[in-house]
């Protein structure tokens, strides 16, 4: 079958070089290549990307044995940040309120909690402020930014408990000033021109910049090389452009028609996840009220950690299980009914974060 276009969503395939031999056989990409994926991939290569092209971030050390790393926290204070550098799936990113809880999450990594990820550890000083999200499409060295979205990473309400892959997002943050703004749209371009200048192929896909905005600007935290997860699910739902149009003029490098068009709709989303997530955590277990909320058209349901048993029941099977995404015409209304749709839903042990977007009712709006 002849294959016009591959979109391809995770990043482990992207960096273990998909995009690559799709793209030798003469297959259009939707996806960087290998050394573009390298920017998840390794966060010290990403790091040394930033410093290499005045990206402004976050003081750091990379260490690939223990006793550096350790040395390290005993001469600065906390908090602290201890990254795995390679894949970890959202989890390998430690803030450390203490020197000892550093000091733990390096022998975590070392020890081999995150398998060949953590190898290699990435430290760096805790920045303060406001964290938010820029995707953009990339292609032809230019960053094409889509609307600002903001993730919740933490499990439990209140910013609390660990870092997870993300519990929940919402777009537009209406409280992120036009300066700010620009800020990180200049950044995002740099980051574009910089990949056109180092690697070898275009950069072609998407290109997630996860920044903190601080009282002396802003810094960036770490790129993705992929959509992020939840931030697509209330970023692509207000993209007024067809999507398999936009995605195929990126793979093929046609900047020149790409012409982002936004609904001044709110999106907000929930994750309901497994009971113990990000931790250890049961499967199987029967998920109902679907189809009751998806009733209203406004009201997306994602599925990530979900199945068929062999009597044909969804159950869930993984972490983060379902993502409700509601559309409104104010943040107001989009996240009462995200809130009322996660209400329908059931299965054992299921949790979900009450506080989603709790920034943007907190913050006034610019």
């Amino acid at each position: 079958h002849a294959v016009g276009l591959v979109v391809v969503g995770p990043e482990a395939p992207l960096v273990a070089g998909v995009a690559d031999v799709l793209r030798k056989q003469g297959i259009p990409c939707f996806g960087p290549d290998k050394q573009g994926a390298r920017l998840e991939g390794s966060k010290s290569f990403s790091k040394q990307f930033m410093v290499r092209n005045s990206i402004p971030t976050a003081a750091y050390i990379s260490c690939d044995q223990p006793e550096q790393a350790h040395e390290y926290i005993d001469s600065h204070s906390a908090p602290i940040v201890v990254k795995a550098d390679g894949l970890a799936a959202g989890k390998g990113v430690v803030v450390a309120a203490t020197q000892q809880e550093a000091h733990r999450a390096v022998d975590a990594c070392f020890e081999g909690s995150f398998g060949t990820a953590g190898k290699r550890v990435v430290i760096e000083e805790c920045l303060n402020g406001f964290e938010c999200s820029v995707l953009a499409f990339v292609c032809n060295g230019k960053a094409f930014c889509m609307e600002l979205a903001q993730d919740h990473k933490r499990a439990l309400d209140g910013d609390k408990g660990a870092n997870t892959g993300g519990m929940g997002a919402y777009s537009p943050v209406s409280h992120v000033s036009a300066n700010q703004l620009n800020e990180m749209h200049n950044i995002m371009q740099q980051a574009a021109s910089a990949c056109a200048r180092e690697f070898e192929n275009d950069y072609r896909g998407v290109l997630y910049g996860g920044f903190m905005l601080t009282a002396t600007g802003a810094k960036m935290l770490e790129f993705n090389v992929r959509f992020g997860d939840p931030e697509t699910q209330v970023i692509l739902p207000r993209l007024e452009n067809d999507a398999v149009e936009l995605f195929l003029a990126v793979a093929q490098g046609r900047s020149d028609d790409i012409h982002l068009r936004w609904s001044d709709n709110c999106c907000v989303g929930v994750v309901l996840a497994s009971g113990g997530y990000p931790a250890a955590y049961k499967k199987g277990f029967t998920i109902t009220g679907i189809d009751e909320v998806e009733r209203d058209s406004s009201v997306q349901v994602f599925h990530a950690g979900t199945t068929c048993d062999g009597l044909g029941s969804l159950v869930t099977t993984g972490g983060r299980v379902l993502c409700v995404s509601a559309c409104g015409v104010s943040f107001e209304a989009a996240r009462q009914k995200a809130y009322d749709a996660c209400n329908c839903i059931h299965f054992k042990d299921m949790f979900y974060r009450h506080d989603i977007g709790y920034q943007e009712m907190q913050h006034p709006r610019a």
